[in-house]
């Protein structure tokens, strides 16, 4: 295979109109952390910043072929996979990304939107706990997806605790359990390790509703940073730390009338060479 010159991703997700979040929010982080971004759409769902309207599948043979036709060309050196609605999709993917060689793969499991509107069919969780988990190097779910994947509520920091080894004890490597929705006035989130190590992580909560596509942003976020050889704790502790500033820097910005977005470009990085 080709050596290439510049660090590049590739995300696997699902559209928004809006600009904020999905395939949008992926390449807008991925493109400011200085990786060139490349895209396979999955599903088109019709929202905006106040929330989701409907949900269009894209083809499973076009997203089979999307995928081959990037990774034949430009083979990414991290991949972040993103919102799989559907069984037939996840198989899709999977299957689709055996005949290539691995490479870190970060999987955000999108099951819940930020407005609160569920995005997964009840039959897909199955098929991504039996296929997805062990092909992906780290998962990311909000408290939400969480409790759907721990079956369980999740309301305090303990509760987090609880629910990241029910995850691992699925088959998850790594996992970055976000606790943004506590009711509490520090953002606390945790790191179960593959080496069953566990690592807090605190931020300060900012007064704002510009938080949409934040896990779509913090997952792609990671997925550049494993591109560009960081270890999964740098990566991890990196994409926290970006997501947070792009939040700050986006907080008093004022677009659409629910949710904002973020300020991905806030501090923009050139493309990088390998």
């Amino acid at each position: 295979m080709k050596k290439k010159q510049y660090i590049t991703t590739l995300t696997i997700a699902g559209f928004d109109p809006s600009g904020g979040a999905g395939i949008q929010a992926d390449i807008k982080t991925m493109s400011a952390l200085g990786c060139y971004a490349t895209s396979v759409l999955t599903a088109l769902p019709v929202q905006n910043t106040v929330g989701v309207r409907s949900i269009y599948p894209v083809p499973y043979q076009a997203v089979k072929e999307q995928i081959e036709a990037v990774l034949e060309d430009i083979f990414p050196d991290a991949l972040k996979i993103g919102m799989v609605h559907t069984s037939e999709l996840v198989t899709t993917i999977v299957e689709t990304l055996r005949n290539y060689p691995k490479m870190p793969i970060v999987f955000d499991p999108v099951m819940v939107a930020t407005s609160g509107h569920k995005l997964i069919e009840n039959e897909t969780i199955q098929r991504i706990v039996n296929t997805l988990f062990p092909i992906a190097d780290i998962i990311t779910p909000n408290l939400d997806e969480a409790g759907i994947l721990a079956d369980m509520k999740i309301e305090t920091v303990e509760e987090m605790y609880l629910a990241g080894n029910k995850i691992k004890q699925l088959g998850a490597k790594n996992i970055l359990l976000k606790g943004g929705h506590l009711k509490t006035t520090q953002l606390t989130s945790l790191f179960f390790s593959e080496e069953d190590e566990v690592h807090e992580f605190h931020f300060e909560k900012y007064e704002t509703k510009n938080t949409h596509g934040s896990g779509c942003s913090l997952s792609s976020a990671i997925a550049s940073y494993l591109a560009q050889g960081n270890s999964m704790l740098e990566a991890v502790t990196l994409g926290q730390n970006y997501v947070k500033e792009a939040i700050y820097q986006g907080k008093d910005i004022h677009i659409g009338k629910g949710n904002g977005p973020l300020n991905h470009f806030f501090n923009p990085v050139k493309l990088m060479k390998k």
